[in-house]
């Protein structure tokens, strides 16, 4: 089973959503850094209400395609479409235009307080807190004296209190328990039951599955394998065996 660009399609599946509005859409996306090209010729599309994971192994070029997406690097080739428009404005104008970008380290102010931190989201701190009501306790808290996963926590809330309508997700589960972890994804899942478009990419494979909608597994910079996630879900001793316990030396 094969399909334009070399990817290896599950199924159709995800062709079931198409009535459904495209948030942010990839066309022959080519990026990197100075000049090695690390992604190459990616394709893919997140819908309203929808959660796409990105996986793969270390290496794949997950997060220098979250970052093209995002804008905080420019593309090489190909284009990114946010809300039916070609776009290269920078990211602090994609988030203005309504994309939260969640980066794999903490986006935390170490000296501000847990409120502090909250309050800097447009969104406002009651609306941080519906997210997370745990961090109430915590509010007086410098923001690095918090642990792991309060700080994952609060660049969380921070982010969903403005109701975006683009979550672009780095490893949020990075070095946190299990559990934490689950009430991360938790969180996600509701922003896209509210009508976010969510690109996620985490390492907890099995975890992001039970809350994707469809999947896109990374290898050497090119989308492998596609599928809606109970397809993925399907052949996953599959996929982990020839994709996730590989390693790769391009930038991830």
């Amino acid at each position: 089973m094969s399909a334009e660009r070399g990817a290896d399609v599950v199924s159709t599946g995800a062709r079931a959503a198409a009535d459904v509005p495209v948030v942010a859409e990839v066309r022959g996306m080519c990026a990197g850094y100075g000049n090695v090209a690390v992604v190459n010729d990616v394709d893919l599309v997140v819908r309203a209400g929808h959660v796409v994971t990105l996986l793969g192994p270390n290496g794949a070029g997950k997060t220098t395609t979250l970052r093209a997406i995002a804008g905080q690097i420019g593309l090489r080739s190909g284009e990114v479409r946010f809300a039916g428009r070609a776009t290269r404005m920078p990211m602090h104008r994609r988030v203005r235009s309504g994309m939260a970008y969640i980066p794999e380290n903490r986006a935390v102010f170490r000296s501000l307080s847990c409120r502090d931190n909250l309050r800097l989201g447009s969104g406002g701190l009651a609306a941080a807190l519906a997210v997370f009501p745990q961090l109430e306790k915590r509010l007086d808290v410098p923001g690095g004296l918090l642990s792991g996963g309060e700080q994952q926590m609060v660049g969380l809330a921070r982010a969903l209190s403005r109701r975006p309508r683009l979550i672009i997700a780095d490893e949020l589960s990075l070095g946190l328990a299990p559990l934490v972890v689950d009430e991360l994804l938790a969180a996600i899942r509701s922003a896209a039951d509210d009508g976010a478009a969510v690109l996620l990419v985490e390492q907890h494979v099995r975890k992001a599955l039970t809350i994707a909608d469809e999947g896109h597994v990374m290898n050497r910079g090119r989308i492998a394998l596609s599928g809606s996630a109970a397809e993925l879900v399907e052949r996953i001793d599959e996929i982990e065996g020839a994709y996730l316990s590989l390693a790769t030396a391009d930038e991830g």
